[in-house]
């Protein structure tokens, strides 16, 4: 990396524990660490910037409530604060994760800046439901479609949204695919054996799931794979996470009569902890458009179990890492998990997961995002036509 010149980059996002919240962060972290200059611009500290070091900064985006609007605007408020940054901390590139509202604001702030002779390139992440679910709302569609052809350079974490974006907004800017990728110093298989032993006293099998519980996750789907589970081994099954339809499943696990081998843990900071003594991982999305929860699992050397549709099919690899099944298929599902909890499968699959999980590392991905960001401040500097 040192023949790429360093970087001052401000990065936007969501400050949550979300896929594109924690992808932002880590690039970001790990930008630092090559010595780039990093500016987090958002309204809270994000979930994973754990640690400041000489070369990450975050600035807090502040926004009033006033008695004449009903919803503070924070999209006017971010804008400016990026106008602010940007010209403060003299930046070279602005990055934004998540097309609403990020993309629109920092087209707002770049045309304020070019008004004042500042030039600032924008680059764009697309992350999934800023383009599956939210952008093809007719009230958002066309400033979802104006915002990234806008955009110096656009990003998707998988091929199968670099597909869906061409298919549902007229875009006429390139979309790089860049995977999501994995911290692999910190998501890996940890010896917590007191850990497993507390949660299976008698040797039992460890289900997890990961999500944030929403319809589109079907975790009513994980309650019935476990529960077609549960009466065939001995297992247990850990549910992380919060969201809409928790309350649901667990009065369905109630009604299954297999709430005493269910907990459910709501959000936790040190998931790979929990994934260090984990034999199975589910995740029946309906959608998923790059499967992070089901990489981080993987990196733990846990196998997955889940549907085939989205980005799933470019990080799973069938009957290796685990298997895929179409969406509300429980038995195959439960079919398949059963497969790989046989003593004398799981070993391999949890090598292959490891392994295919290694090709993810941010060792690798990294430069991939380092090399874009170089040919868009190139691009940018060239004297256009118009």
């Amino acid at each position: 990396m040192d023949l790429l010149k360093k970087i001052n980059i401000g990065i936007v996002c969501y400050p949550t524990f979300g896929g594109s919240g924690v992808v932002a962060t880590e690039l970001g972290k790990a930008l630092a660490k090559e010595g780039h200059k990093v500016h987090f611009i958002t309204y809270n500290q994000p979930s994973r910037l754990d640690f400041l070091n000489e070369n990450l900064f975050y600035h807090e985006v502040e926004f009033r409530s006033y008695p004449l609007f009903e919803y503070p605007p924070y999209e006017l408020a971010l804008a400016s604060k990026m106008v602010s940054v940007v010209k403060n901390e003299k930046l070279d590139l602005l990055h934004v994760h998540y097309a609403i509202p990020h993309a629109s604001a920092a087209y707002m702030a770049k045309q304020i800046l070019k008004s004042q002779g500042i030039y600032i390139p924008v680059v764009t992440t697309l992350h999934g439901t800023d383009i599956t679910l939210v952008g093809r709302d007719a009230s958002y569609e066309p400033v979802v479609t104006f915002s990234i052809n806008q955009s110096d350079g656009v990003t998707s974490v998988s091929r199968d949204l670099k597909k869906e974006t061409y298919e549902f907004f007229d875009i006429q800017k390139h979309i790089e695919v860049i995977p999501n990728f994995i911290d692999l110093e910190k998501f890996k298989k940890q010896k917590k054996d007191h850990f497993k032993k507390a949660i299976c006293p008698n040797g039992e099998m460890l289900i997890v799931h990961t999500s944030n519980f929403r319809k589109v996750k079907r975790v009513d789907d994980v309650i019935h794979i476990f529960g077609n589970l549960h009466k065939e081994i001995p297992s247990k099954l850990l549910m992380i996470g919060d969201g809409p339809e928790r309350n649901m499943v667990e009065q369905r696990s109630r009604e299954m009569g297999i709430s005493d081998d269910v907990r459910f843990l709501g959000k936790l900071e040190a998931v790979e902890e929990v994934l260090s003594v984990a034999d199975l991982f589910l995740m029946p999305s309906e959608k998923e458009s790059f499967g992070l929860a089901a990489l981080e699992a993987m990196a733990c050397e846990v196998p997955v179990i889940s549907t085939n549709t989205g980005g799933l099919p470019e990080l799973q690899v069938q009957g290796v890492t685990g298997f895929m099944s179409n969406v509300g298929d429980v038995e195959d599902m439960t079919r398949k998990a059963l497969f790989i909890l046989d003593k004398n499968n799981l070993p391999s699959f949890k090598i292959n997961a490891l392994k295919r999980a290694q090709e993810f590392d941010i060792t690798n991905i990294l430069p991939r995002y380092e090399t874009y960001y170089q040919q868009i401040l190139e691009l940018s500097a060239q004297p256009t036509t118009n």
